[in-house]
């Protein structure tokens, strides 16, 4: 895993204008979109990317990375959540 990339999938096709990604790592929002202004928890520096989906990728991982990520999406005021988990 040390070095590694990792993607985690939403099931979005593309986010749409209104739509809203939340990444958590634990109990740490990590990342999170509206629209198409992303933003990123410090600590992970310049490891973490979302794409056109919400999906998240995590670059150059280390072994502090394992663990759960919770995602939580709302699009068209449905919220959808989903848990990964990351060894």
């Amino acid at each position: 895993m040390e070095g590694d990339s990792v993607t985690l999938h939403t099931d979005n096709t593309e986010l749409q204008r209104d739509d809203e990604i939340e990444w958590r790592f634990g109990n740490i929002r990590i990342a999170r979109v509206i629209g198409d202004s992303p933003t990123y928890d410090e600590r992970f520096r310049d490891r973490l990317k979302l794409d056109q989906t919400g999906s998240l990728t995590i670059t150059n991982t280390k072994t502090t990375d394992s663990g759960l990520y919770k995602l939580s999406a709302i699009s068209e005021n449905q919220e959808s959540i989903k848990t990964f988990s990351v060894t």
